[in-house]
């Protein structure tokens, strides 16, 4: 197991390599060397690399091989500017930490078909200048990337395809521009946990979103801070999904905005969305699509979130579903739901349970506090949250299958189906897994156009159809126009 050190200032090629006074210059002269597994590469803390670093032999599941730094100072910096910082294809068992990666003109971070690679204390800077990216695996098992900050890069700041066993643990992602941009976009993957990570897409330039999760198998998002974005969480097919826990606020700018979109671009089965505060932005949970294409989406279970100022309903189904909401808390200036006539009378969606609560500025980030700090946060039951002080909780109206009227709006027992969109909402450009439900909008009253408030009748409201948006510019999709909103 040897240690090779590599200065920048004060090193030489024609050294051993094997002390800090006897240090390599580049990492090309380590590139000629047969890593052996256990071998460790440390960079001289201030020295600046102008040269992709390839990564060609393994290390062992005992003993990686790591690339780190060593000495007192800045971090040592790879700085590519005609390729990536860090390539590798076919190797495993790597640990890259304690370094820094910046202005290169591809990724800082490329590999394909490895296994067993752990990315830790690592920074970001200004890559993708080329626009390919920020840190990418492609293809492979057993991808861990851990308190990393990754920061106004071009492209997704992380991008992982075709990935069994992925851990993303408290990193901060900010600011990944680009037409194709979100913080962190995952597709075909499976065995996924996302924690603790700090999200924020508030001043990128890109009209996608935060976090995609595309056709991803068994995973875990939870204990995140999402910020800003055309959308939060994209989660639009997969199976066994758990969303709980995170902070998803700032999210706008189309007619489609959506805290948790999902049902849009493939089966989704077994979803939990639970104990998250969505806040802030336009939809609550969005279960939309672009197309009646038919997909199956079943078994998803959304309790004991909180929804607060929202434009949109903290609720939308419109296309064939099966599941429930219950037990969330929402503020009395929020739309409960939106679910459509069709899904209500094939009576797959049940709603029920839930509390709507009247609470200023302040009192909104006390009970946010308070949410947060409760050791029992994960099985938050609304009951006992109303305890909280300055919130004042009423359970909703309810009649027959369908709860969660807005109490400002009626006072008596009916089915509720309203339409919130904006009139001058738009998007013309590429967006994330959805597309623009915006168009003609229409308002109406559930009890019928010549109905008063307390003289009920039976209505049916038709949403005319809408022209649609082109999808994820990472998915081969095209351009297309949908047929309504209503199956």
């Amino acid at each position: 197991m040897a240690v090779y050190y590599v200065n920048s200032a004060t090193g030489s090629n024609s050294n051993t390599g094997t002390g800090e006074n006897s240090a390599f210059a580049t990492l090309s002269k380590v590139e000629s060397l047969r890593l052996q597994p256990g071998d460790s590469v440390l960079l001289a803390a201030g020295s600046v690399f102008n040269e992709q670093f390839d990564l060609k032999y393994s290390g062992s599941t005992t003993a990686p091989i790591t690339i780190g730094s060593y000495g007192e100072g800045e971090a040592p910096v790879i700085h590519s500017s005609a390729g990536n910082g860090i390539a590798s294809q076919y190797t495993s068992n790597i640990v890259i930490e304690n370094i820094k990666i910046a202005d290169t003109a591809g990724a800082a971070i490329w590999a394909s078909n490895v296994s067993n690679w752990t990315v830790n204390n690592v920074d970001v800077e200004h890559t993708g200048l080329s626009g390919s990216g920020s840190i990418t695996f492609r293809t492979g098992q057993n991808i861990t990337i851990e308190n990393s900050r990754i920061s106004d890069v071009n492209s997704d700041g992380m991008w992982i395809e075709k990935v069994t066993g992925v851990n993303l643990i408290n990193n901060t992602v900010t600011n990944s521009h680009g037409k194709t941009a979100d913080a962190i976009q995952l597709d075909n993957s499976s065995n996924v946990l996302i924690s603790g990570n700090t999200l924020d897409q508030t001043n990128a330039a890109s009209p996608k979103g935060v976090l995609v999760l595309g056709t991803v198998q068994n995973a875990v998002v939870e204990n995140n801070t999402l910020l800003g974005g055309g959308f939060g969480i994209s989660a639009q097919a997969g199976t066994n999904i758990d969303i709980h826990g995170n902070d998803i606020s700032g999210y706008g700018g189309y007619s489609w905005s959506y805290a948790i979109g999902l049902g849009d671009q493939g089966d989704a089965r077994d979803y939990t969305i639970s104990d998250n505060h969505i806040h802030d932005g336009g939809w609550g949970v969005s279960i939309s699509a672009a197309t009646t294409l038919p997909y199956i989406r079943e078994g998803i279970d959304i309790y004991g979130n909180t929804f607060d100022h929202l434009s949109n309903a903290a609720l939308k189904v419109d296309r064939p579903a099966s599941g429930s909401f219950h037990d969330n808390l929402i503020a009395s200036d929020v739309t409960p739901t939106y679910i459509s006539p069709t899904i209500v009378a094939a009576g797959t969606f049940s709603v029920s349970d839930n509390q709507t609560f009247n609470a200023t500025q302040t009192q909104l980030a006390s009970l946010d506090s308070a949410l947060t700090a409760d050791a029992a946060h994960a099985s938050t039951d609304p009951t006992a949250a109303s305890s909280h002080e300055n919130a004042k909780m009423s359970p909703d109206k309810a009649d027959g299958d369908h709860k969660g009227l807005a109490a400002d709006k009626m006072s008596h027992d009916v089915f509720d189906f309203q339409h919130f969109a904006s009139d001058d909402s738009d998007a013309r450009g590429p967006n994330s897994t959805h597309v623009n439900h915006g168009g003609p909008h229409m308002a109406f009253n559930p009890s019928g156009l010549d109905a008063g408030v307390n003289n009920v009748e039976h209505s049916h409201h038709q949403i005319p159809d809408v022209a649609l948006q082109q999808i994820d510019l990472h998915a081969p999709n095209a351009p297309f126009d949908g047929d309504g909103l209503l199956l």
